[in-house]
């Protein structure tokens, strides 16, 4: 197994390079605006700051040679400073932290439910539970996010609010602007900014999640291995739990690996309707600010979690079926 892990290790290091110098060239080559033109095209230019910008952004070297450099200082953890000499990579840690506080909590309880309903769908096919979930899983797949969103803040939160005659459940925004001093008001205060926004993740997530479970655990069942197990004598918890639903987490693992790290790089419209200042927010205001180091940051950040998560969906691989191991 440890020889497996870093092989696989070993394979993600040239990706993580290949995905860096790819994201490096199309923010480069993008067309966005650079530091240099936006000093330029000011009223009355000043040709020091122009001069500084351009040792700062090192653009005055070839478009290798600026790569490397930027290699060079991502690797000992400096990625830049944004347009208004604000360092980037703390920007982008204190986003991840909020993306994290968010995406974690709702994929972890969207996951599990995903299975359990997933396998009794498929364990009791074309029964009343069967249907319900079918249709409630298509009815959140097909649901917009932001129309998700609306309708949550208004029956979710408003409405809910006005019933109660006490505000509980936030509309926006990760945190109160003046945090209770209490430990457990702190955390009141977090629950009921994130009940929303999590519930919106919840729900489009669990929709993806439980039919890929159903339509694995379909297949399993009905594998040669299942049926010799259950004609050897094998209890049916034991068939289920031990011969089919481990091998029908490989196909839903690469899912919820992908999906894991491809959110965590900002549930973007999530973020945006109940304005959250985490991944997503930054990646747009790098575009819209024509921040280059701003949006590089953000694709690397995104692409190094997307590689780790798919190393992290290998070992998963090996750990659930041993054959993959060889």
């Amino acid at each position: 197994m440890l020889a497996f892990i870093i092989r696989r290790f070993l394979i993600a290091i040239p990706l993580v390079i290949v995905s860096s110098f790819l994201v490096f060239i199309m923010v480069a080559s993008s067309g966005t605006p650079q530091p240099l033109e936006n000093a330029r095209l000011r009223p009355n230019p000043n040709p020091a700051q122009i001069r500084v910008l351009e040792l700062r952004y090192h653009l005055d070297k070839p478009l290798v040679t600026r790569y490397w450099l930027w290699l060079k200082d991502a690797a000992h953890g400096d990625l830049g400073v944004d347009n208004n000499s604000r360092p980037v990579g703390e920007q982008l840690r204190q986003g991840m932290l909020v993306t994290l506080r968010l995406v974690v909590v709702a994929l972890v309880i969207a996951i599990l439910i995903a299975l359990v309903v997933g396998v009794v769908s498929a364990l009791r096919q074309y029964s009343v539970f069967d249907y319900s979930s079918t249709f409630a899983s298509f009815l959140f797949f097909s649901l917009p996010v932001f129309w998700l969103a609306v309708l949550l803040k208004e029956f979710g939160a408003i409405r809910f609010n006005n019933l109660i005659g006490h505000t509980w459940v936030y509309t926006v925004g990760e945190q109160s602007v003046r945090l209770p001093h209490s430990f457990w008001a702190r955390m009141g205060d977090y629950a009921g900014h994130m009940v929303l926004p999590c519930l919106t993740l919840v729900l489009i997530s669990f929709a993806q999640y439980s039919r890929f479970t159903r339509a694995s655990m379909l297949e399993t069942m009905n594998a040669d291995y299942v049926r010799t197990a259950t004609a050897k004598g094998a209890t049916r918890k034991r068939v289920v739990t031990r011969h089919a639903l481990r091998n029908a987490l490989i196909p839903v693992t690469t899912v919820v690996a992908l999906d894991f790290g491809a959110v965590l790089g900002g549930a973007i419209i999530t973020e945006r309707v109940f304005q959250w200042r985490g991944m997503g927010t930054l990646l747009i205001r790098g575009v819209t600010q024509y921040d280059p180091n701003l949006v590089q940051g953000w694709l690397m950040v995104t692409a190094v979690t997307v590689v780790v998560f798919n190393l992290l969906a290998d070992i998963t691989y090996a750990w659930l079926d041993p054959r993959i191991r060889l």
